[in-house]
């Protein structure tokens, strides 16, 4: 029979500890390893020769802390119940590898009370984590597969532009975002920057045709005192204040072919000079340019400096009109609904189909932005939680009531028998405070004509307590 007292045979305790699939060790009261089983050498790559004597900062790395809390552990375990500190720490493997591992540390102290070291062990947790983290990165690409930072879109042309958005996002190429009024550019320049290296660096946006061109020189570049009546102070410019990140420029076809010029020095140069300033100043900035204006034309004309326009145009990104991808518009409307239902307090649980099909066959002239208008204006009408036809601005609904030989102003009482009908049901509703056989006999119809016309109507009404 083999002989298990290890105060006689304490041989059998190391032979134990080494073929154990954990780490154990142990370390004096300076931090310095003492002893290192076999499973810890399995695990970290480093054998007993290796790391015994060395300070317990032995598996420290770049972006790993290793065993550091062990130290203060060491000088400190009051705060710890038992004198057990449990610890999930990254260390270095000597393969160069990152390794996750868990662990318990407890002190080891004389017959005087004293800390005279402690004993640990550690698991490796390394391949739970890092498949843990590729299913969340899968989890995350499957969500974010119809949304890429505040745009929107399921579409076969805006998975385009996702991928664009993230081919600019990996360089400091200057980009040109093109794309009608409302279309989400700025966004689009949102997207670059904070993919991109520089995205804890400022991000600023200017609407260069919202700022009279004498005085956008100056909110560009900066001016010092005395450059102009009414400088009297020496002023920093958005190119400065965006240094190390990015600076957006909207409308930048509205820009006069001189401002151009002086554009397109710091594209080339790095460098700015402020209004009044002889001095040269450096700067780091990466420039994303839109337009909504077809810049070929304002070439032919003599407004656009061809080679301000090449040099702004390395890499060009189409935003689509909201009509050339009319299935992205329930997926919007319902993100813009989640929006405003949090704005306004108002919980909104959907919208009524006659409703959401009359917004995918609207022209949407004004593209997203308008989408996003005519959604908030339906939280100012809606009743209970769901948005109906009638909740929608009239330029959208009113169609929904002609027809080919109808007259534009033979919609208006069409609709408004329809805003009637409703109100009166709403109000039968609200005197019954919800219950349908007594508000159908108010209205004088049946329970079952009611209960289609609260289908029509996309009417939920809540009895209140």
């Amino acid at each position: 029979m083999v002989e298990l007292d290890f105060r006689k045979n304490p041989g059998i305790l190391s032979n134990m500890v080494d073929v154990m699939a954990d780490g154990v060790f142990t370390v004096d009261a300076q931090g310095h390893i003492v002893a290192w089983s076999a499973g810890a050498a399995r695990i970290t790559g480093y054998s007993s020769q290796d790391v015994v004597g060395q300070s317990c900062h032995v598996l420290e790395g770049q972006t790993c802390k290793g065993f550091s809390k062990l130290t203060e552990f060491l000088e400190n375990p009051t705060p710890y119940p038992w004198g057990i500190c449990n610890q999930e720490c990254k260390v270095l493997g000597k393969d160069g590898r990152e390794l996750y591992l868990y662990g318990n540390v407890s002190v080891l102290r004389n017959e005087q009370g004293n800390v005279v070291g402690a004993v640990g062990t550690f698991t490796d947790l390394t391949s739970f984590i890092l498949s843990n983290e590729k299913i969340a990165v899968l989890e995350e690409q499957t969500r974010s597969r119809d949304a890429f930072q505040q745009l929107v879109g399921k579409s076969q042309v805006m998975q385009e532009v996702f991928r664009r958005l993230r081919l600019a996002a990996q360089s400091d190429v200057s980009v040109l975002v093109t794309g009608e009024s409302g279309t989400g550019k700025e966004l689009a320049a949102r997207a670059i920057h904070a993919l991109s290296s520089r995205k804890d660096q400022p991000f600023f946006a200017i609407n260069c045709s919202a700022i009279p061109e004498t005085l956008l020189e100056s909110e560009l570049f900066g001016h010092v005192k005395g450059a102009f009546t009414g400088a009297i102070r020496d002023k920093a410019g958005v190119f400065q204040a965006a240094d190390g990140g990015t600076l957006f420029l909207d409308e930048i076809g509205d820009t006069s072919p001189l401002l151009q010029l002086k554009l397109l020095r710091v594209l080339q140069e790095g460098e700015i000079r402020r209004v009044g300033d002889e001095r040269a100043i450096k700067i780091n900035v990466r420039l994303i340019t839109a337009t909504n204006k077809e810049l070929k034309q304002a070439l032919a004309c003599g407004d656009m400096r061809e080679d301000f326009y090449y040099r702004i145009r390395v890499f060009e990104i189409t935003m689509p009109l909201l009509r050339e991808r009319r299935e992205d518009i329930p997926l919007l409307t319902n993100h813009f609904i989640d929006v405003y239902s949090k704005i306004y307090s108002h919980s909104v649980t959907g919208m009524a189909q006659d409703a959401m099909q009359h917004l995918v066959k609207y022209s949407w002239p004004g593209n997203v932005r308008e989408l996003r208008n005519a959604i908030e204006h339906t939280f100012v009408t809606v009743e209970g939680d769901y948005l109906t036809l009638l909740d929608l601005p009239s330029e959208i609904r009113l169609p929904a009531y002609q027809t080919s030989t109808s007259h534009k102003t033979a919609t208006s009482p069409v609709s408004s028998e329809l805003e009637q009908e409703r109100n009166r049901i709403l109000s039968a509703l609200r005197e019954t405070n919800g219950r349908k056989l007594e508000a159908s006999k108010l209205l004088g119809i049946s329970r079952v004509t009611l209960w289609k016309k609260l289908q029509k109507f996309g009417i939920h009404y809540e009895p209140k307590m």
